[in-house]
C-alpha cells in the first residue's frame, strides 16, 4: 500500500483543500492521457477498459446528495449513515448516468462516521467538514478539515468516549498554536487500479502482499 498524504493551512475556507485536490488529480489524469499513450494502449490490451470520464472543475456532490440520488434509485440509504462499499459502486453508476463523469467528490459526511479530530460543519453539528474523492464507484481519498484548538480536541475526543492521556502529546502539539489546515490520503494503488480499470488491485501494486503471497 502506498499512501500519499497533503496537509495544507487554511487560508478562509477548507473548500480550498477541495480545490487543490481537484486541480491535482485532474492536471495528473490529463498528463497520463497525454504523455503515456502508447503505455495505456499496452494495458488495453491485456485489460480493455473505457477511458475515465473527469469534468472541469471536478464534480461536488453534498453527501446528502449522494444519499437522495440512492434513495430516487429505490436504494436505501440515510443521510445520517455511513455508505456501505456496494453502495458507493452503486453511487457511482448514478453520477456517471447523470453528470457523465468517473470522478467526483461528496463533502459535509455525517460526523458521526468521521475521526474524533475532524471539524465539525458549523452550519450542522450532524455533520462536518470532511470529503471523498471517488474513481468509478470506489473510493481514493479521505480527508476533512482538522481541529486545530487542543480543547476542542478534548471536548471531540471526550465525546467519543477516548481516554485523554492516551491522545495527550498529540494534544498539546497544538497548545503553542497551530493554523487551520485539512487534507487527505490517497491509495495510490486504487487511482492506478480504477483509472486502468484494472480487475484487481494487485495488478497495480509492485509488490502485492495478501494471504497467499509474502515474498517477494
Amino acid at each position: 500500500f502506498t499512501g500519499l498524504d497533503l496537509e495544507m493551512t487554511i487560508n478562509e475556507h477548507y473548500d480550498e483543500v477541495l480545490d487543490v485536490f481537484s486541480d491535482l488529480f485532474i492536471y495528473i489524469f490529463d498528463g497520463i492521457n497525454s504523455r503515456c499513450k502508447a503505455e495505456l494502449e499496452r494495458v488495453r490490451e491485456q485489460h480493455p477498459f473505457e477511458d475515465l470520464k473527469y469534468l472541469r472543475p471536478t464534480l461536488k456532490l453534498t453527501y446528502a446528495e449522494g444519499c437522495a440520488l440512492l434513495r430516487e434509485a429505490g436504494i436505501p440509504q440515510d443521510d445520517y449513515e455511513d455508505l456501505s462499499t456496494e453502495n458507493e459502486k452503486r453511487l457511482g453508476d448514478l453520477v456517471r448516468a447523470k453528470y457523465d463523469t468517473d470522478f467526483f467528490f461528496m463533502d459535509k459526511y455525517p460526523l458521526s462516521v468521521r475521526p474524533f479530530y475532524t471539524m465539525p460543519c458549523p452550519e450542522n453539528p450532524k455533520l462536518s467538514n470532511s470529503y471523498d474523492f471517488f474513481i468509478r464507484g470506489q473510493e481514493i481519498l479521505s480527508g476533512a478539515q482538522r481541529i486545530h484548538e487542543p480543547d476542542f480536541l478534548e471536548e471531540r475526543a471526550k465525546a467519543w468516549g477516548i481516554d485523554l492521556k492516551t491522545i495527550e502529546e498529540y494534544v498539546n502539539s497544538f497548545r503553542n498554536g497551530a493554523l487551520p489546515h485539512g487534507g487527505g490520503g490517497i491509495g495510490l494503488e486504487r487511482v492506478v487500479m480504477l483509472f486502468l480499470g484494472l480487475p484487481n488491485i494487485r495488478k497495480a501494486a509492485w509488490f502485492p502482499r495478501d494471504p497467499k503471497r509474502l515474498a517477494p
